[in-house]
């Protein structure tokens, strides 16, 4: 039997090595270049509603306040779970005041907008652990503006999974909600800062 070994041209080993390089690079290059940076926006895409209700709720709270600490407001998501907001406000009779409320989510999920649709992600908040914290500062109540940050971890489940990091600023104009108390301007909130999850940082820039 004739047990030579074979040999290949050198323009077919070329050719060979090639595909065997592209082959092994492939994989990589999918996983850590575009989906990581859709995982990244995604990781935020259902926070806005949840920063909105924040918002609205906070608003509610600081209205029904009597004392320094605001009554406990709850709100739902557009599909399911709950948001509970809790804090205090500063007192007095002056025009500026400051807000220091706490979010807690407990399978909370929003409709999420075209084109993410098809996207399903679950929020929750570590009942044990440290809740998000949001900080409003209202100044010439009630036809004036408000600042503020947002700052927490929230969990996700359903198409991610994991932790998502907010590291938020936030912008706009309050009102009088036509009864004596105080709302936002709805679309005037611009909010701006980082949502950071395994997948990556996503840099935020929203109006809502």
């Amino acid at each position: 039997m004739d047990t030579a070994p074979l040999h290949h041209s050198p323009a077919l080993r070329r050719s060979l090595v090639l595909s065997l390089a592209l082959a092994l690079l492939g994989p990589a290059c999918g996983d850590d270049g575009v989906s990581s940076d859709e995982d990244a926006r995604a990781a935020y895409i259902g926070m806005d509603g949840v920063i909105a209700k924040a918002l609205t709720l906070g608003m509610q709270g600081f209205n029904e306040a009597s004392s320094a600490n605001i009554p406990p407001q709850s709100g739902t998501g557009d599909v399911m779970g709950t948001i509970d907001i809790t804090g205090q406000v500063d007192m007095g009779a002056s025009d500026n005041k400051g807000m220091r409320l706490n979010i807690a989510l407990l399978e909370y999920l929003d409709e999420i907008p075209e084109p993410d649709e098809e996207l399903m992600i679950v929020y929750d908040t570590d009942p044990d652990g440290e809740l998000p914290y949001l900080q409003l500062s209202l100044r010439n109540i009630p036809d004036g503006t408000i600042t503020g940050t947002l700052t927490g971890d929230f969990l996700m489940s359903g198409d991610l999974e994991g932790v998502v990091t907010l590291d938020l600023s936030l912008s706009g104009n309050i009102e009088d909600d036509g009864t004596g108390g105080v709302q936002r301007v709805a679309g005037s909130i611009t909010v701006t800062g980082t949502a950071t999850s395994a997948a990556g940082t996503y840099d935020v820039n929203v109006t809502i």
